[in-house]
């Protein structure tokens, strides 16, 4: 694909729309892209299309154009409730941006409605919406829609009115099936006239799409759009004019190279990608107080109701920066992004290419840059061979200032900064435990303490993988943490009330008697216990025709299991007396 030269649109073997060339016109898209004009025709011929193409390319009119040209040439003209057109979409942001192109082309077709079902929004809302101006072309994410089929007790038959479906469009396919997506997605295709034209467009294949392929689409035409001048067999997945780097650092070094960089970068647009929600809440926080006179800007997929509208406002900045997750990743088209720096690598190898695909889109100059630690060097050789995507050694970072004492100093005023600290340090570990390539990225080669500073904390958290573990090296503050105060008065007021009532519950406990658990009973005394709740179940099952009930079969597997583990020398005699006798957890079958 070379910048967006693949012959202008009245090239095409099939004459589009007066309106739809004045729309095309008025946005200044004088050329077709290569996934435009190898979709656009097949579509108009009711063919069903499975199309792979770099992210950027244009994939989004190569299927609002189609949609709009069949609906325009359907002999029985589609009433106020009848949907004509399904555009599917992973993500609330793509659905928006969608909509938004749908929007302009329907101005000059007002007797098509467009509807849009995203999370974020009351359902009984877009219920009410539907009813009162209904919609020929529906726009939705996959759990709202599923969600509409469902709202039949509303007065919504959503089901009535996708009986006169036209064509079907998964956009971002491949995502669609990601776990979480694939089960709406049966429910919704269940609802669909099979006599449509179905569309999958996707910058990956995957098996899981090419299961989906077979299934929902009649003889499909398969394209694939390559970069030119990138062989076949090594096809590159990211587009051609996109400078991919990489950049190694110290885990204590890390977020001052980021701030740095980002300061020398004021005046352009960013992105910066975190593995998790809490990194995003924490580091947006720090970097909205270090770096000023700049518009920051944090979505994250925990977020419900800003989102929309943090997505819209960054759009139109012609600078700024917006820390972000994965949620932005996919199909995104935000205009002149000049950076997309990823801070963590993400744990899928495939979202990796997609988020460097924010940038140089439609032919645009773009710039890619991820922050590595030394042990993780090798993901760059995995990134090459895996995802056909090269990187560039960047130098590192210049000038770059320690800040951290600054983050600390945020903690220790706001309770609120301390807590997301620690949040986001554990998201970090877990996010590392988990992640795909996990020859590369392991647990056990993390230096904690390494860590912990470069997050700037007080004190390490309490958590599962630091267990048993000593930090000799790591310098804890010496106020208090207890004592931090938040700023929000009124959560400081509830978070003292709470810390009274535990002191009081406490202090109640330690007054009170001690009860006399069966644990603290002589065994022989426990032991006897256990053998007249035995006999009562024997004579119970006895009575049922049944020598032994699930709970008994239950507690005679463990006992086996636990002989096993003795005699491998997996546990002692000591824990195995320990665990057969305490509580009920050994069989007997009683016979009288």
């Amino acid at each position: 694909m070379d910048n967006t030269t693949e012959g202008k649109w009245d090239s095409l073997p099939v004459k589009l729309n007066d309106g739809i060339t004045q729309t095309l016109n008025e946005l200044g898209f004088t050329h077709m892209t290569p996934v435009q004009s190898a979709c656009i025709p097949l579509f108009m011929r009711n063919k069903d299309v499975a199309a792979e193409a770099v992210t950027g390319s244009g994939k989004t009119l190569a299927f609002v154009i189609p949609i709009i040209e069949i609906l325009i040439k359907r002999e029985d003209k589609l009433k106020k409730m009848q949907v004509g057109a399904l555009i599917v979409t992973p993500t609330r942001e793509l659905a928006l941006q969608i909509s938004e192109v749908m929007g302009q082309f329907l101005q000059k077709f007002p007797q098509f409605r467009q509807i849009l079902l995203i999370g974020g929004s009351n359902p009984i809302e877009d219920v009410e919406k539907f009813k009162e101006q209904g919609a020929n072309i529906l726009i939705a994410t996959p759990g709202r829609l599923e969600d509409m089929f469902r709202r039949k007790a509303d007065g919504l038959d959503l089901a009535l009115s996708v009986k006169f479906l036209e064509v079907l469009v998964l956009d971002e396919a491949d995502r669609l099936l990601d776990m979480g997506f694939e089960a709406s997605l049966n429910v919704i295709l269940g609802y669909l006239p099979k006599q449509r034209r179905t569309g999958l467009f996707s910058a990956t294949q995957t098996q899981e799409l090419e299961k989906l392929v077979r299934a929902g689409l009649r003889n499909p035409v398969r394209i694939t759009v390559k970069e030119k001048g990138v062989a076949a067999s090594c096809t590159q997945k990211t587009p051609a004019r996109l400078c991919n780097y990489y950049t190694i650092c110290r885990a204590e070094d890390k977020f001052n190279s980021l701030v740095a960089f980002l300061r020398q970068h004021k005046h352009e647009k960013q992105l910066v990608f975190f593995s998790t929600c809490a990194c995003v809440e924490y580091f947006g926080r720090a970097l909205e107080a270090l770096i000023k006179s700049v518009t920051i800007h944090c979505i994250h997929g925990k977020m419900t109701h800003k989102r929309n509208k943090i997505f819209s406002e960054f759009r139109s900045l012609k600078s700024g920066i917006l820390v972000c997750t994965d949620v932005m990743a996919r199909g995104i088209d935000i205009p002149e992004v000049h950076w997309v720096l990823q801070y963590d690598p993400p744990s899928c190898a495939s979202a990796f290419v997609h988020r460097c695909g924010r940038t140089a889109r439609i032919g645009n100059q773009g710039n890619a840059m991820v922050f590595l630690l030394p042990m993780e060097e090798s993901y760059v050789t995995f990134l090459s061979i895996n995802q056909k995507c090269p990187l560039e050694q960047m130098a590192p970072v210049s000038d770059v200032v320690d800040v951290l004492p600054k983050v600390k100093a945020l903690a220790l005023a706001d309770r609120a900064m301390f807590d997301r600290g620690m949040r986001a340090f554990v998201s970090t570990v877990q996010a590392y435990a988990k992640h795909e390539c996990s020859l590369i990225f392991r647990v056990k080669d993390l230096d904690f303490v390494a860590l912990a500073r470069g997050f700037a904390l007080l004190r390490m958290p309490r958590m599962p993988e630091l267990k048993g573990k000593n930090f000799p090296d790591f310098i804890e503050t010496t106020i208090d943490t207890d004592n931090i105060r938040y700023k929000d008065k009124q959560r400081e007021k509830l978070r003292q009330k709470l810390l009274i009532e535990l002191k009081e519950k406490r202090e109640e406990r330690a007054a009170a008697p001690k009860r006399h658990n069966d644990k603290n009973k002589a065994w022989s005394k426990q032991k006897n216990r256990k053998d007249r709740r035995r006999k009562t179940a024997a004579k119970r099952n006895r009575d049922e025709g049944s020598e032994m009930d699930d709970e008994d079969m239950k507690e005679l597997l463990k006992d086996t299991r636990l002989l096993k583990r003795l005699k491998k020398g997996q546990i002692s005699e000591e824990d195995f007396e320990k665990q057969v006798t305490a509580g009920p957890k050994s069989t007997v079958i009683n016979k009288v």
